[in-house]
């Protein structure tokens, strides 16, 4: 049996919409779940997400999803028959479709998880930039905790590790790398006019 899918999906490259891959990679920094969990980072994916879903028993996605009742870094979960009814509408064109017509799909071939779960973190911003706004960054360890409880849920071997990074959060690293170098200002290898700002690097470079 295929092991339990945990995915983060959203752009890191503008603002909240990385709210799914920051999640899952912190998760994985965080804590060790066996052979009987696969974590992975999406990105932006479109029907190819059938192909990572399919024939799994369970499936937990963590998501930037737009909502008109909750205000933004509010974590609302959807289970499958409440995005097959009425599926929530994701903060980024390019995988807004993507769940529920793959979950469709599924239906059809009978290869749909039994057990599916989309946490979704109601964005703020999607500027370009590495970072989470305020609030959306707040509500990353309620979505954490909530990707937990369903693990247990699911009878799933759940080990905190004892030494744990943000190491897999790769972006973080980029942008503190950034910071060390000094890009911005000037010294030998500076750039005076290199583009931190469509990053969102500019503030943590003096």
């Amino acid at each position: 049996m295929k092991p339990i899918l945990i995915g983060g999906i959203g752009n890191v490259l503008l603002g909240d919409d990385g709210v799914g891959p920051y999640v899952v990679r912190l998760l994985e920094s965080r804590y060790d779940f066996g052979d009987s969990v696969e974590i992975v980072d999406l990105g932006t994916p479109a029907l190819d997400l059938l192909h990572r879903i399919a024939g799994r028993q369970a499936v937990i996605l963590v998501d930037c999803v737009a909502s008109e009742d909750d205000p933004p870094g509010s974590v609302v979960l959807y289970r499958k028959e409440d995005i097959l009814r009425t599926a929530p509408t994701p903060r980024l064109d390019p995988h807004s479709p993507a769940l529920s017509e793959c979950l469709l799909t599924a239906e059809m071939f009978g290869t749909t998880p039994k057990n599916i779960l989309l946490v979704g973190v109601v964005g703020e911003s999607l500027e370009p930039g590495c970072e989470l706004s305020p609030a959306v960054g707040d509500a990353v360890e309620t979505a954490i905790e909530a990707i937990i409880l369903e693990l247990k849920f699911l009878e799933c071997d759940v080990e905190q590790k004892t030494d744990t990074s943000e190491d897999g959060v790769w972006w973080i690293q980029t942008r503190l790398r950034c910071l060390r170098a000094n890009l911005s200002v000037e010294g030998s290898g500076g750039r005076s006019d290199f583009p931190l700002d469509l990053l969102g690097w500019s503030a943590f470079v003096s």
